[in-house]
This record gives structure tokens, sequence and C-alpha cells, in this order.
């Protein structure tokens, strides 16, 4: 390792920061000296369209991509969650953090607010979010709600919603879990693929030596392997995370690598599910892979051409 700090670039977000200075920490912990750089993105420019309509391929990362090409930054931090599923030849996932809970939470100021309430508006900028609530609480009414965390429940306050649904790992990160009314079932709202993960993304080209030692410091072997079984699900599903799919690798009391994977219809209606598992960690991409092609074969392709289709419909009225 060479003595120059390692740059850690990332997005302006309190939560995205706070991913960083997560990583620095553990960096700084064994000796290691850091620099950070704020790097701002697309999808922090962009907030008055929702994800899937601005193209959500790299929408969080590709300017963080291009620093890592041109040696601004040693290593990307990311969401989990927000990196595409077919990354560029030149660059790679180095690391995947110690995995956060991963359900989705409701989060609202009543502490006396029930989903089961009618006439709610909920507010989620996550396609596979709304998918589930139009399937779980086809009474509840969802609302488009971009932005960072802070800005999110701003709006929150401001009464456009009466509740947010989002990921525990950044409401917990961001100190707000007393704002948590309910933690839904990850049974029904089975998460993103990623969820709840920090990801390392650096240039193939950085220094071996400077890359081992950064991997043997961030990695979480069973988190690594759990997510390189959800991502070759997504990678197979081509949908990326603007469609609503969802899988879920974990490892059983007995040591199996489980994948709980599945695609819903836009209107919730249709859902494909599929639970597959494998003795092997090494075959985690080989489980991935297999379950979404049993996911695609029992109706998923025709849940992605009505989505294709849907968007294609509405892309054609702008």
């Amino acid at each position: 390792m060479s003595h120059f700090p390692i740059r850690i670039g990332t997005r302006g977000s309190k939560l995205a920061l706070w991913q960083a200075n997560h990583v620095a920490d553990t960096l700084h912990a064994a000796g290691l000296r850091t620099e950070i750089v704020i790097i701002t993105t697309k999808g922090d420019v962009v907030l008055d369209r929702s994800l899937d309509k601005i193209g959500a391929k790299g929408v969080f990362t590709e300017e963080l991509e291009e620093s890592l090409r041109t040696g601004q930054i040693d290593i990307a931090v990311h969401s989990a969650k927000d990196v595409q599923s077919h990354l560029p030849d030149d660059l790679e996932l180095l690391a995947f953090m110690k995995r956060e809970q991963v359900n989705d939470v409701v989060v609202s100021f009543d502490p006396g607010f029930s989903l089961d309430r009618p006439d709610i508006v909920l507010g989620t900028s996550s396609t596979r979010r709304r998918a589930l609530l139009k399937r779980h609480y086809p009474h509840a009414i969802t609302a488009e709600a971009r932005g960072n965390l802070q800005t999110r429940l701003r709006k929150l306050e401001e009464g456009q919603y009466d509740a947010l649904v989002l990921a525990y790992a950044g409401v917990h990160r961001m100190e707000y879990d007393e704002l948590i009314v309910s933690v839904l079932p990850q049974t029904q709202f089975i998460p993103a693929a990623g969820q709840g993960s920090v990801a390392i993304e650096c240039a193939k080209s950085l220094d071996l030596p400077r890359k081992l030692a950064l991997r043997n410091l961030l990695d979480d072997p069973d988190t690594h392997t759990c997510l390189q079984a959800e991502r070759a699900f997504l990678r197979t599903m081509e949908g990326g995370c603007s469609i609503p799919s969802f899988a879920l690798a974990t490892y059983t009391d007995e040591g199996t690598l489980q994948l709980h994977g599945g695609l819903i219809s836009l209107d919730g209606q249709q859902y494909v599910e599929e639970i597959r598992s494998t003795t092997d960690p090494a075959a985690a991409e080989e489980l991935g892979h297999a379950t979404a092609q049993a996911v695609l074969s029992r109706g998923g392709v025709q849940i992605l051409a009505d989505i294709r289709q849907h968007r294609d419909s509405e892309s054609a009225t702008f």
C-alpha cells in the first residue's frame, strides 16, 4: 500500500456520507488515511421525475464511475441496491460490507398510524414497493417521493403523505428509528437485490496491493455471497432497479444458501416467486441465474413485456 490516502467517492446526501464515513472509519481503524470526495450524480439533480422515467440504469452511480476511471477517486461507495446489474468492463465490485436488517418500514410522524386506514397516501420512489403496496394494501394511494431522506421527511411533515415506505437500513443509519410505525414482513415485502448493504466499487486497474488490502478490510464474505446470488438474479431478469423485482439470499441455520426471488406486475395483480437453494456457496451466481430463469418461465416474461409496453405507451404521451 502506498502512503497516499484512500480517496473515497460518494454522493453528498447525509445517508451517502454516513456510508462513506463508515468505510473511512473502518480503514482508519486499520491505520489507513482517507479522503472523502463528494460527487453529484444525475439521480441527485433530476428530482421531478420517478426513477423509471429517467432511466434508472446507473442514475446514482454513473458520475462516480467516471471518477474511478479518471483516477479522481480510488473507490466509490454505493448503496448496493443502486448499483446496476451489469457493470462496465473496466470496473468491478470490490467488496460488500456487512448487511443491515433488510426490511422495508413504514415511517410516520403519527405514532398511531395504521396501514389499514382508508384513503391513506404513502410516499415511495420504488417501483417494487408501489406494486407490493397495491397487492397487499389496495386501498392505499401511492405517491412519488424522490429526494434524500431528509427531503422526504420534510414533505411528510408538510402533509404531502400520511406515511413513507423506506428501507430500514437508511432510517436506522440516520437515527430516525422513533418514526418507524411498522416493520413490513420480509416474507411479504421481499427487498430489492442488495438492500441493506454498502457496495465498494473500483477500477480494475487499481493497483493490486491496494485492492487486496481494501477487500480484506471492507468485505463481509457471507454478505458478498448473498449479493452475488441476488445480483445474478437481477442480471438474468434484465430489468435493473426500475422493474418491480425482488431478491433476498440468506443462509439457513444448516448453512444452506437460499434465494427468494420474484417479480410482480405494476398493478400488483400478477406475482411470480421462486425459492431455491444450494449447499455450495461457490454456486451463488448459478443459484441466482436459475432462480430468475424459473421466474421468467413461469410468467415473468409476460409481466416484463407488459411493463415495457406500459412504459412505451407512457413515454409516447409526452
